[in-house]
Protein backbone atom coordinates (compact mmCIF):
# COMPACT_ATOMS: atom_id res chain seq x y z
CA UNK A 1 0.00 0.00 0.00
CA UNK A 2 1.78 3.48 -0.87
CA UNK A 3 0.85 6.36 0.90
CA UNK A 4 -0.56 9.83 -0.93
CA UNK A 5 2.26 12.26 -1.87
CA UNK A 6 2.38 15.19 0.89
CA UNK A 7 3.32 17.48 -2.36
CA UNK A 8 -1.01 16.30 -3.49
CA UNK A 9 -3.48 18.72 -2.27
CA UNK A 10 -5.95 16.13 -0.99
CA UNK A 11 -2.79 15.42 1.43
CA UNK A 12 -2.10 18.84 2.00
CA UNK A 13 -4.80 20.95 2.44
CA UNK A 14 -8.14 20.56 4.82
CA UNK A 15 -11.50 19.49 3.05
CA UNK A 16 -13.22 22.88 4.04
CA UNK A 17 -10.11 24.64 1.96
CA UNK A 18 -9.66 22.13 -0.52
CA UNK A 19 -13.41 23.06 -1.20
CA UNK A 20 -13.26 26.50 -1.12
CA UNK A 21 -10.65 26.68 -3.74
CA UNK A 22 -11.89 24.07 -5.74
CA UNK A 23 -15.30 26.51 -6.02
CA UNK A 24 -13.00 28.84 -8.11
CA UNK A 25 -11.44 26.04 -10.73
CA UNK A 26 -12.48 25.43 -14.45
CA UNK A 27 -12.18 22.18 -15.95
CA UNK A 28 -9.30 22.35 -18.95
CA UNK A 29 -7.66 19.62 -21.00
CA UNK A 30 -4.07 20.04 -22.62
CA UNK A 31 -3.57 17.17 -25.39
CA UNK A 32 -0.19 15.38 -26.14
CA UNK A 33 3.06 17.34 -26.11
CA UNK A 34 1.72 20.39 -25.28
CA UNK A 35 3.81 23.62 -24.07
CA UNK A 36 1.51 25.09 -20.67
CA UNK A 37 3.74 27.32 -20.03
CA UNK A 38 7.72 28.61 -20.71
CA UNK A 39 10.49 29.35 -18.16
CA UNK A 40 10.09 33.18 -17.68
CA UNK A 41 6.73 33.39 -18.82
CA UNK A 42 3.55 35.25 -16.80
CA UNK A 43 2.48 32.92 -13.88
CA UNK A 44 -0.74 34.26 -14.08
CA UNK A 45 -2.70 30.40 -13.25
CA UNK A 46 -2.38 27.36 -11.96
CA UNK A 47 -3.14 23.38 -12.15
CA UNK A 48 -4.14 20.79 -10.30
CA UNK A 49 -4.12 17.09 -12.54
CA UNK A 50 -7.11 15.32 -12.63
CA UNK A 51 -5.53 12.97 -15.31
CA UNK A 52 -2.54 12.41 -17.29
CA UNK A 53 1.38 13.58 -16.82
CA UNK A 54 2.79 16.56 -17.11
CA UNK A 55 6.74 17.29 -17.04
CA UNK A 56 8.76 20.08 -15.06
CA UNK A 57 11.94 21.30 -17.04
CA UNK A 58 14.65 23.84 -17.22
CA UNK A 59 16.47 24.71 -20.25
CA UNK A 60 20.11 23.97 -19.83
CA UNK A 61 23.65 25.67 -21.77
CA UNK A 62 23.20 24.34 -25.66
CA UNK A 63 19.50 25.28 -26.04
CA UNK A 64 17.76 22.26 -24.54
CA UNK A 65 15.29 21.31 -22.26
CA UNK A 66 16.03 18.79 -18.65
CA UNK A 67 13.12 16.90 -17.17
CA UNK A 68 13.25 17.50 -13.91
CA UNK A 69 9.95 16.11 -12.08
CA UNK A 70 6.85 14.32 -13.36
CA UNK A 71 3.44 15.21 -12.50
CA UNK A 72 0.52 13.23 -12.09
CA UNK A 73 -3.01 13.06 -10.22
CA UNK A 74 -3.78 15.50 -7.60
CA UNK A 75 -0.29 17.31 -7.96
CA UNK A 76 0.07 21.19 -8.40
CA UNK A 77 1.42 22.75 -11.69
CA UNK A 78 2.97 25.49 -10.79
CA UNK A 79 3.52 27.62 -8.11
CA UNK A 80 5.85 30.89 -8.81
CA UNK A 81 1.83 32.48 -9.62
CA UNK A 82 1.80 33.14 -5.50
CA UNK A 83 5.36 34.65 -5.63
CA UNK A 84 6.53 37.97 -7.02
CA UNK A 85 7.56 39.16 -10.27
CA UNK A 86 4.83 36.13 -10.95
CA UNK A 87 7.10 34.49 -13.40
CA UNK A 88 7.25 30.89 -14.24
CA UNK A 89 10.96 29.51 -13.09
CA UNK A 90 10.77 26.33 -14.87
CA UNK A 91 8.39 25.18 -18.19
CA UNK A 92 5.71 22.42 -18.17
CA UNK A 93 4.63 20.17 -20.95
CA UNK A 94 1.67 17.45 -20.99
CA UNK A 95 3.53 14.41 -22.04
CA UNK A 96 -0.11 12.75 -22.04
CA UNK A 97 -3.53 14.31 -23.04
CA UNK A 98 -4.25 15.51 -19.45
CA UNK A 99 -7.28 16.96 -18.00
CA UNK A 100 -6.69 19.86 -14.70
CA UNK A 101 -8.64 22.17 -12.98
CA UNK A 102 -6.99 25.54 -13.48
CA UNK A 103 -7.75 28.40 -11.22
CA UNK A 104 -7.28 32.26 -11.88
CA UNK A 105 -3.95 33.06 -9.64
CA UNK A 106 -4.73 36.93 -9.06
CA UNK A 107 -8.55 35.31 -7.52
CA UNK A 108 -6.76 32.57 -5.11
CA UNK A 109 -4.31 35.42 -4.17
CA UNK A 110 -6.80 37.47 -2.82
CA UNK A 111 -8.58 34.68 -1.28
CA UNK A 112 -5.59 34.43 0.78
CA UNK A 113 -5.17 38.04 1.89
CA UNK A 114 -8.52 38.13 3.26
CA UNK A 115 -8.40 34.95 4.98
CA UNK A 116 -5.31 34.42 6.87
CA UNK A 117 -6.09 30.94 8.09
CA UNK A 118 -6.56 29.83 4.39
CA UNK A 119 -3.50 31.77 3.30
CA UNK A 120 -1.47 29.77 5.90
CA UNK A 121 -2.63 26.45 4.51
CA UNK A 122 -2.36 27.16 0.99
CA UNK A 123 1.61 28.60 2.13
CA UNK A 124 2.39 25.70 3.88
CA UNK A 125 1.09 23.02 0.98
CA UNK A 126 3.03 25.26 -1.61
CA UNK A 127 6.20 25.17 0.59
CA UNK A 128 5.78 21.82 0.65
CA UNK A 129 5.26 21.67 -2.91
CA UNK A 130 8.46 24.15 -3.83
CA UNK A 131 10.33 21.85 -1.21
CA UNK A 132 10.17 18.81 -3.26
CA UNK A 133 10.53 20.69 -6.48
CA UNK A 134 14.01 21.85 -5.08
CA UNK A 135 15.32 18.60 -3.98
CA UNK A 136 14.49 16.85 -7.65
CA UNK A 137 15.83 19.77 -9.55
CA UNK A 138 19.16 19.17 -6.86
CA UNK A 139 18.85 15.70 -7.96
CA UNK A 140 18.59 15.97 -11.56
CA UNK A 141 21.01 18.34 -11.90
CA UNK A 142 23.80 16.11 -10.33
CA UNK A 143 22.68 13.57 -12.83
CA UNK A 144 23.53 15.82 -15.79
CA UNK A 145 26.98 17.44 -14.10
CA UNK A 146 28.30 15.36 -11.56
CA UNK A 147 31.07 13.91 -12.20
CA UNK A 148 30.14 9.84 -11.78
CA UNK A 149 32.16 7.60 -10.31
CA UNK A 150 34.18 10.70 -8.15
CA UNK A 151 32.65 10.01 -4.96
CA UNK A 152 31.22 13.23 -5.11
Amino acid sequence: MSTPSPTRMAASLPAEYRARLMATAREVGFPENYRIFEEGQSADHFWIIRSGTVTLDFRVPGGRKAVIDSLGFGELVGWSWLYRPYVWQLGAEAMTPVRAHEFDAEVVRMMMDADPSFGSAMGHWIGRVLSHRLHATRVRLLDLYAPHGSGS
